[in-house]
């Protein structure tokens, strides 16, 4: 059964400008490809750049900012869905990236262990229900990555605080009759 947290907004992939990467776990376990998330979204970030004008001082700034933005939650998208893929499911890893007139959205797919995956639902309705800033403060002042399964949330709290993103998670089973669940991250930050 599939379910959805937060506004997802399903994407055609007819639809607009994108990009697309996949991860394929057979050919290099998921785990060694770590060193390469900053070189994933580097190139997501010189792809977006290319799309911003540089007509003056403050479009060129603009410009640069959305590298930066773009960069940054594609690595943290890469880097929580290689950390926390299920790898018995050789499902593989993908990162889409569409351009949209007002927004630039992020989609990263990956597989989920079973065991985890209360665990890490738990914290999604944490991170849509409850003040971003409050939870990121509670994050700084101790660790509560235990209560949370593992997942600690920074880099979602910073998309949030920092870059006035739209998070929404979707589940879905790998196939109807599997109990492994796929979940798409999705990441929409206004241009």
């Amino acid at each position: 059964m599939t379910q959805i947290f937060g506004k997802f907004i399903e994407r055609q992939e007819e639809y607009g400008e994108y990009l697309k990467i996949g991860f394929s776990p057979t050919s290099i376990p998921i785990q060694q490809r770590w060193r390469n998330n900053g070189l994933s979204a580097d190139f997501l970030a010189d792809y977006v750049y290319m799309f911003f004008p540089r007509e003056d001082r403050t479009s060129s700034e603009r410009q640069a900012e959305m590298k930066g933005v773009v960069s940054y939650i594609a690595n943290e998208l890469l880097e929580n869905a290689m950390k926390f893929s299920y790898a018995p499911s050789q499902y593989a890893i993908s990162l889409a990236m569409y351009l949209e007139a007002d927004a630039i959205s992020l989609y990263v797919t990956n597989s989920v262990d079973p065991k985890s995956l209360v665990a890490f639902q738990q914290c999604i309705q944490r991170l849509l229900t409850e003040d971003p800033n409050d939870l990121y403060m509670e994050q700084l002042m101790g660790n509560v990555e235990a209560e949370n399964g593992g997942v600690s949330a920074l880099g979602i709290l910073t998309m949030l605080n920092d870059y006035g993103a739209t998070v929404a998670w979707k589940f879905a089973p790998v196939v109807p009759e599997a109990d492994v669940m796929i979940v798409t991250t999705m990441v929409r930050v206004p241009v």
